[in-house]
C-alpha cells in the first residue's frame, strides 16, 4: 500500500512501526457470547430472589430427542417453568422467561445457569443487557453450584421421565403440565418446611410487609 503510494521504505524499519502503531489486526478469539457473573452467590431471602435453569433431555417413543428447560425459584423450590420443544434456542429462551415474569408479576434479581451455548447466547446476553437483572454463570463442570435446579432435576427423572413413554410432543408437555401442578401443589417439599412450594409462596406473601420485597430465610428455608 506504501508502495502503490510512492513511499519506499526499509522493511525492518517499516515493520518496527507497524509494531509500535499496533496495526496488527487482532485474531477473533470466538463469538461473542454472554459473560455473566462469577462472585459469589448469598442465599435468597425470598421469591424471585433467585431463578436457576437447566436443561433435561428426553426421547419420544420414535427416538426423536425433546429438550425440556426446567424453571426453579430458589426460595419457594416453585418449578416456574417446564418448556418442552424439540430444540430450544437462546431466544425462545428469553421469549420464555419474559412470559415467567409477566405472569408472576416482577422479575427476578438474579438467574443462575451452567455456560450452555444456548445460555451464552447473543439472544440472551441482548436480553440480559436491556433488563436489571444480574445473570450468574457456574464454574464449567461444577453442577453442585446449580445444586437447587440439579435436585429438582433429578426429582423430575425419577418421578416422570423415567417412568413415563412419551408418544408425542404434546403427550410429553401434557404429562409434565400436570406433573408439575402435583410438584407445586400437592407433595410436600423438606427444603421448605414441609411445605408444598405454592403453599410456601403464599406464607412468605402472608408475612411480607406492604412494599418489602425480602423475607428472612429462617422462616422456612433449609439447605437441599
Amino acid at each position: 500500500m506504501l508502495a502503490r503510494e510512492g513511499l519506499v521504505m526499509n522493511h525492518e524499519k517499516l515493520l518496527r512501526l507497524y509494531r509500535e502503531e499496533n496495526l496488527r489486526v487482532r485474531r477473533r478469539r470466538g463469538r461473542k457470547r454472554a459473560m455473566g457473573t462469577r462472585a459469589p452467590m448469598t442465599l435468597p431471602q425470598g421469591p424471585n430472589q433467585r431463578w436457576s435453569l437447566d436443561f433435561v433431555s428426553d426421547t419420544l417413543i420414535s427416538g426423536r430427542r425433546i429438550r425440556i428447560l426446567a424453571v426453579v425459584d430458589d426460595f419457594t423450590r416453585e418449578c416456574l417453568a417446564l418448556v418442552v420443544d424439540t430444540s430450544l434456542s437462546g431466544a425462545r429462551v428469553a421469549r420464555e422467561l419474559d412470559a415467567i415474569i409477566a405472569a408472576r408479576g416482577a422479575p427476578p434479581l438474579m438467574i443462575v445457569s451452567d455456560n450452555g451455548t444456548e445460555l451464552t447466547s447473543l439472544a440472551i446476553l441482548r436480553w440480559t443487557q436491556e433488563r436489571p437483572i444480574e445473570w450468574h454463570y457456574i464454574a464449567p463442570g461444577k453442577p453442585q453450584q446449580n445444586g437447587y435446579v440439579e435436585s429438582f432435576n433429578g426429582r423430575l427423572r425419577d418421578e416422570c421421565l423415567n417412568e413415563t413413554l412419551f408418544v408425542s410432543l404434546g403427550h410429553a408437555r401434557s404429562v409434565l403440565r400436570l406433573w408439575r401442578d402435583d410438584y407445586n401443589h400437592v407433595r410436600p417439599h423438606s427444603g421448605v418446611g414441609g411445605l408444598t412450594p405454592a403453599d410456601a409462596a403464599r406464607q412468605v406473601a402472608q408475612h411480607r410487609p406492604e412494599g418489602h420485597h425480602t423475607l428472612t430465610s429462617s422462616l422456612f428455608l433449609h439447605p437441599i
